[in-house]
């Protein structure tokens, strides 16, 4: 889904889904012969967008299988010495480029926090630094998403929500957000794509259009009931909603599935709906709202007669936060080219964005309920305590992926994570991280 082309036909490869620096920081270190230092890098967010209490990890999956893709081909090779982005020498390097290290992540649908480290890779220099971006691109994109989409799960408290933002996003971001947002609890989308590549349940019925094509509301009720049954939902605020919902309840029965609506003044329009129905004897018939929600929308129309919500806008954009601000730091490195040296901690101290070196382990302490009290991070393999939960699982192993996250164990993952949070980290209001995150020398 990266669309970009090719080398040799089938799936594209994402080896230019990078940076220029990327690749000129490989040359440069295969002449200084630092390129096969061990190293460590780490994705952590400094901090979370603005008055959020937890993030969610999203995009391992995506990540994974871009990962098995990340080859240098002859198209790849052919542009980047058309181009003269890096010398002969690192293209006869790039052309065998296969990453052989380890990398170590917290689970899809987990919460983190910042400092939190959620992806480890190990490798050597040259191997580990040129997936920075494409790694960051993914994980900031897809974690945005998930955690946007976590607060709007929360907000509408177990009601139904759609995915409908495709045409407010990049063609491809699209795709991704709807994943994302499935995994945060989202129980379908409109994306055709994303069923396709991801198995996301997808939904879908007619939009404002299908009513004006037709000569009369009337005509397009009959003729989508006669396509589709009388189990689907009928758009009904293209002219007059009252007199709208009297038509799809004249047409379909009382076994009419929904109606949908999407302007004006959504909880006033709800209820005069829902008496309409009930009042026409179309008890069952459900009521989705839509039009530019978001959490805060959603989680005000909780006393409204709503059946379910489909989010567009606010949820393909992070709903204000559209990256996770995460980043991806070297913290430890070898002094030599010997695998077997020991790796000594590695930080910038720039003013503003000082770093924490050394290989990282981090554990959720949980007290005696199984409520998360404090997400401590470790330099060295932490001793569990009874309610401690590692976070950190293995994700590639010499190169290989040894975990495939599945995508209905994230969603599942997700909810369990969200539980052992404390019950203010689902407020909505301002207000800082759910729990501390504590940094310890050692692991006891």
């Amino acid at each position: 889904m990266s669309g970009i082309r090719s080398s040799g036909g089938g799936t594209p490869d994402t080896a230019l889904l990078t940076d220029h620096y990327e690749l000129t920081m490989v040359q440069a270190a295969l002449r200084s012969g630092a390129a096969r230092r061990r190293s460590v890098f780490e994705v952590f967010a400094r901090h979370l967008p603005h008055g959020r209490r937890y993030g969610v990890v999203a995009g391992t999956g995506r990540l994974l299988a871009a990962l098995e893709r990340f080859r240098f081909g002859g198209a790849e090779l052919d542009f980047l010495r058309e181009a003269k982005v890096v010398d002969e020498a690192t293209l006869g390097y790039l052309e065998g480029y296969r990453f052989s290290g380890d990398i170590w992540g917290y689970a899809e649908g987990d919460c983190y926090f910042p400092g939190s480290p959620i992806l480890v890779v190990e490798a050597p220099f040259d191997e580990a630094v040129v997936l920075e971006t494409l790694f960051l691109s993914i994980l900031n994109h897809d974690c945005a998403i998930a955690s946007a989409a976590s607060r709007m799960v929360t907000a509408a408290a177990g009601r139904p929500l759609i995915e409908m933002g495709s045409r407010r996003t990049h063609e491809y971001a699209a795709v991704a957000s709807a994943r994302a947002a499935y995994i945060a609890g989202f129980d379908t989308t409109s994306n055709l794509a994303a069923r396709r590549e991801y198995g996301v349940p997808s939904a879908g019925t007619s939009a404002h259009a299908f009513t004006l094509v037709h000569d009369s509301e009337r005509q397009a009720f009959a003729t989508q009931l006669d396509a589709l049954g009388t189990g689907t939902t009928l758009l009904v605020d293209t002219f007059d909603v009252p007199r709208a919902v009297r038509t799809a309840v004249e047409l379909a029965g009382p076994e009419l599935g929904a109606v949908r609506i999407d302007s004006g003044d959504l909880p006033s329009v709800a209820r005069q709906v829902r008496e309409l129905l009930d009042e026409l004897g179309a008890t069952k018939t459900r009521i989705v709202l839509t039009g530019d929600l978001d959490e805060f929308s959603i989680a005000a129309l909780a006393a409204s007669p709503v059946d379910g919500y489909g989010v567009g806008t606010a949820l393909v954009t992070g709903s204000g936060a559209p990256t996770a601000a995460l980043v991806y730091k070297l913290v430890a490195r070898a002094d030599t080219n010997d695998p077997a040296a020991p790796l000594r901690p590695m930080a910038k101290r720039s003013v503003g964005k000082p770093g924490r070196g050394g290989r990282k382990w981090a554990v959720r302490h949980r007290d005696h309920h199984g409520k998360a009290v404090a997400e401590v991070i470790t330099l060295a393999e932490p001793d569990l305590g009874p309610n401690d939960r590692p976070l950190l699982q293995p994700l590639v192993r010499g190169g290989e992926v040894v975990c495939g996250p599945g995508m209905e164990a994230a969603r599942g993952h997700h909810r369990e994570a969200l539980a052992e949070l404390p019950g203010y980290a689902l407020q909505l209001s301002r207000g800082y991280p759910a729990i501390p995150t504590v940094f310890e020398p050692h692991g006891d």
